[in-house]
């Protein structure tokens, strides 16, 4: 179940080489995004955003792939 709205997603250029790189589905990734799977981040990160979802502030994720990290943004006016 989503916990918020993605609103707009773009990608950097480096994003999209990353994530043509390591093979990432995009699809598979957001949806891991949107319910929750924030990747790997410290203990008051998640605690931000489990905080921004209830109060709509800035959401973040960070994901590894072969070494290299990935992060995901959601602004808190989601666009």
């Amino acid at each position: 179940m989503a916990l918020f709205h993605l609103g707009r997603c773009d990608a950097t250029p480096a994003a999209l080489s990353f994530m043509e790189r390591n093979k990432v589905d995009v699809l598979h990734l957001l949806t891991r995004y949107r319910n929750g799977d924030w990747g790997k981040l410290d203990a008051e990160d998640i605690e931000a955003n489990v905080n921004a979802v209830a109060y709509g502030s800035r959401i973040l994720a960070s994901y590894e792939y072969n070494g290299e990290k990935l992060w995901i943004i959601t602004e808190a006016n989601r666009s």
